[in-house]
């Protein structure tokens, strides 16, 4: 694997809508940048390689991501934009088949599908990473978002993948309490 760079984002988040947080929510987002081996090949049926990517990066990147948290993690999520002499489905091939498996293993748990999102995108593309309780998949009060722009990344022939975790819900959640319909 030919890595370009990697990234962390902490986030601190103080207060929502002008109200304090009972107490800060920590985010952290790591990102890696490197080499798509497929792109500008047309369509490839066997994208095992990919999954043995995502599989590695997840395996370090997860572990130095929660130890950045300010708590235990609660909530996770991940994202992938591949450059645009790639292909959607190696977005896909990075996050799906063997990344969960790091990332359930550094948050102690994971019984929750992990929210994910891929975009075939220009460098300084913005992508929104979604994140959901990681054994909760029904705690509307843990949907929440970052969004990630690397300005340089990724180029045509890379892959930025994230992987973001968060040790609270939203700041002052107020929605998680209203009926279902």
């Amino acid at each position: 694997m030919d890595i370009r760079k990697t990234v962390m984002i902490c986030e601190t988040v103080f207060a929502e809508a002008g109200k304090p947080a009972p107490t800060p929510i920590y985010r952290v987002a790591a990102i890696t940048v490197f080499n798509n081996p497929f792109a500008g090949q047309d369509y490839i049926e066997d994208l095992t390689p990919l999954f043995e990517i995502g599989a590695a990066v997840g395996e370090k990147m997860s572990t130095d991501a929660v130890a950045k948290l300010g708590g235990a993690p609660v909530s996770y999520g991940k994202a992938a934009i591949i450059g645009a002499a790639g292909d959607f489905e190696h977005g896909g091939a990075i996050l799906h088949p063997r990344l969960g498996k790091p990332m359930r293993a550094a948050t102690d748990g994971g019984k929750a599908l992990i929210p994910s999102n891929v975009k075939v995108a220009a460098p300084g593309a913005i992508i929104d990473v979604p994140l959901g309780h990681k054994d909760d998949l029904w705690s509307f009060d843990h949907f929440d978002t970052m969004s990630i722009c690397i300005p340089d990344s990724p180029r045509p022939h890379e892959i930025m993948m994230i992987i973001a975790f968060a040790d609270g819900s939203r700041v002052n959640p107020r929605s998680g309490a209203a009926p279902a319909v």
